[in-house]
């Protein structure tokens, strides 16, 4: 009896102490802890979502879209969350992709992060945002991931806006593309850290990176009660984005379907050609109508993700850097055209506007035999008629004389250098300023230029002059000898500038590379009121309910060094260069009587490959409002590709041989009207 009364007693001293623990525990969570586990429980209720801001259109002076959004349903995948799961997501992801119709292995390719030995697809942006990896779903597919939450942690399907490129290649380089923030850059640009979503795109290249910060506008928030299968039961609170503003440009979007074709053309006329570019600007404002770069790529293929081929073939050279646009990165040398400079820099020096000037087929500079193209002398000629008849001669004797009074290879202390100044007062050897992206300055070399590259090069050189070059002598003996010698001479006197390099300069040929933007600015400063601009897309930025309008103006950055008597000589010497000179072949039975051309070819050689074809032009001649420059590398000659891809461009713009791209052969004047809820007047 006492030994089952003593197991009594224990079992209720243990019962004692179990509810004296409890109560203690009890007393914990609920007094002590309470107010922490209220907190972690209503956490555990809600969820925060980022809503995106909707991207601004962009749109053409018209309020035609050159890029516009479209509704898609977007699946995303938590990486994160993924990652948190014993498989890693696996069976997430074979059961999303078996919903999606895409290969498991895709599917983790595109969530993987990018790095230096990753090929494409992956995931360059920040590994704590949804990874979107597919933007063409139906809703039948999205609902079956959305009602089956519990199958899906860590994905998500909604709506979103998707951009959209209705030019398709047109003007790619320029109007750019989208690509997740990256860590890197939410850590060095804070303003984009504090409007950043976390699903944001932000821009990578031309109009989209430059206007970024407008086109982007700010995001919302929603935050939704969810059971705990994640299943949203309801709207707790609710923040509303601000949509992006719309970015209005000077650009037109029939010009540019005009120079697209015309630039297809210009190569598909030139069997060997690698490359083209051409630019219209409004001489009035500075603004830029067209600007076309082949070869060219469909912005559409980052959009969900880019393959590593693609990516591959735009940063290819074998297939012409499509990523790359030639009219502001290309740099070549412009051959005549840059004659209109050279002109003006024997006016500065004193040479008469209306002299006498012998051009004979072949002119000695320094001992060295200069021709003319073919060998062909034109008697005496007046600068109108140099210009018509592109005589090179002319201005190799002048830039030998300049090149003798500034002191040959022992130059007086304060050399004018007339050639080299006179091209940087024309906006050459500097950058033009342009709303884009990575535009290069091109060069224009003269006595400074040549010590820095001496100064720069002398240690190659000279090791160059002792080895020679091997690796080419296997190839070509001849013109391993040759190099030999040059680097000999560049070794010992490299920083001496030529006479031959003097003359080269004088007729765009040697060292000088210009871009055709360049081309364009300086042509339309020469062919308007003498002030240099620097050329604009954008026209405005307006805000999405229309109600806000900020213009973009073309500054000014200069002033041509020649008087408007000049100007006036050398534009009406130009007129002729479509009827009496040398793009007189291109522009047979063109209606002058409509709308008269001017302009000047040009064709510089370049080593080992077909000559750099350029036609640098203006209309109407008597009244500019257009500068119109192609080129049209390895083209040959400047009336061959060049001029004729011009004429195209000019009779798409006037409508002569169909609907005018510009009707009454003007740009649009005044902005398009914004109606309250974003869209366009028509």
């Amino acid at each position: 009896m006492n030994r089952v009364r003593a197991r009594l007693v224990v079992l209720q001293f243990l019962v004692l102490t179990l509810l004296t623990v409890l109560t203690v525990r009890l007393w914990q969570v609920q007094v002590v802890r309470g107010p922490h586990f209220v907190v972690a429980a209503t956490e555990t209720r809600t969820r925060d979502v980022i809503v995106p801001a909707v991207r601004g259109p962009i749109l053409d002076a018209s309020g035609r879209p050159l890029v516009r959004n479209r509704t898609a349903l977007v699946v995303s995948v938590d990486r994160a969350e993924l990652e948190r799961m014993p498989d890693g997501g696996m069976a997430v992801l074979k059961r999303l992709g078996a919903v999606l119709g895409r290969p498991v292995k895709e599917l983790r390719e595109r969530i993987r992060p990018c790095g230096p030995h990753v090929t494409r697809p992956c995931w360059p942006g920040s590994l704590y945002s949804p990874i979107p990896i597919d933007d063409k779903v139906s809703p039948r597919e999205a609902l079956q991931i959305l009602e089956r939450q519990e199958d899906f942690p860590g994905v998500n399907a909604e709506v979103q806006a998707v951009r959209e490129y209705p030019l398709g290649t047109g003007a790619s380089q320029t109007l750019g593309y989208l690509q997740p923030v990256t860590e890197e850059e939410l850590k060095k640009r804070s303003k984009l850290k504090a409007n950043f979503s976390g699903v944001d795109l932000v821009g990578r290249d031309g109009l989209e990176y430059v206007y970024d910060e407008a086109l982007r506008g700010s995001p919302g928030l929603r935050r939704v009660q969810v059971d705990r299968m994640g299943k949203v039961l309801g709207v707790e609170r609710q923040t509303s984005p601000v949509p992006g503003d719309i970015l209005i440009t000077n650009m037109d979007a029939n010009v540019q379907r005009v120079v697209d074709r015309a630039l297809a053309t210009a190569m598909k006329n030139a069997p060997r050609a690698d490359g083209a570019a051409a630019v219209v600007l409004d001489v009035k404002t500075g603004g830029v109508i067209a600007i076309g770069s082949v070869p060219t790529y469909d912005p559409k293929v980052w959009a969900g993700g880019i393959s590593e081929k693609d990516y591959q073939h735009l940063l290819s050279e074998k297939a012409g850097l499509p990523l790359v646009s030639r009219a502001t990165h290309g740099q070549y040398a412009p051959g005549s055209t840059f004659k209109v400079s050279s002109v003006s820099a024997m006016i500065r020096d004193g040479y008469p506007l209306k002299g006498k000037y012998d051009c004979p087929g072949v002119y000695d500079v320094a001992g060295t035999a200069f021709h003319n193209f073919h060998g062909i002398g034109l008697g005496v000629l007046d600068l109108h008629m140099a210009l018509v008849k592109s005589c090179d001669t002319i201005f190799y004797k002048a830039a030998y004389e300049m090149w003798k009074r500034d002191g040959g290879l022992k130059p007086v202390p304060r050399p004018k250098e007339p050639m080299t100044a006179t091209a940087k007062a024309f906006g050459f050897g500097r950058k033009t300023g342009i709303d884009l992206p990575g535009e290069v300055p091109g060069r224009i070399p003269g006595r400074a230029w040549k010590k820095e590259m001496w100064a720069a090069t002398r240690h190659t050189s000279c090791a160059r002059a002792k080895t020679g070059y091997p690796e080419v002598e296997k190839k070509n003996p001849g013109r391993a000898a040759y190099l030999k010698r040059l680097a000999n001479e560049n070794c010992l006197e490299g920083f001496e500038w030529k006479a031959a390099e003097a003359a080269n300069l004088s007729i765009g040929q040697g060292d000088v590379l210009v871009t055709p933007l360049q081309l364009a600015a300086a042509y339309a400063a020469l062919v308007g009121d003498g002030r240099l601009r620097s050329p604009r897309i954008a026209k405005a930025v307006v805000s999405p309910d229309g109600t806000h309008v900020r213009e973009i103006k073309a500054p000014v950055t200069g002033r041509l060094p020649v008087t408007k008597e000049t100007r006036d000589y050398i534009r009406r010497a130009l007129s002729e260069v479509t009827s009496d000179g040398t793009a007189a072949g291109a522009f047979g039975g063109f209606p002058m009587n409509v709308v008269k051309i001017g302009g000047k070819t040009g064709t510089a050689e370049v080593y080992g490959k077909e000559d750099t074809s350029w036609f640098a032009s203006f209309a109407p001649a008597e009244d500019p409002r257009f500068v119109v420059v192609v080129t049209v590398s390895q083209g040959g000659q400047g009336a061959m590709a060049a001029a004729p891809a011009a004429r195209e461009i000019y009779e798409g713009i006037y409508g002569i041989k169909g609907t005018a791209a510009l009707p009454g052969g003007k740009p649009a004047g005044r902005l398009p009207k914004i109606r309250r809820d974003g869209t366009v007047v028509q």
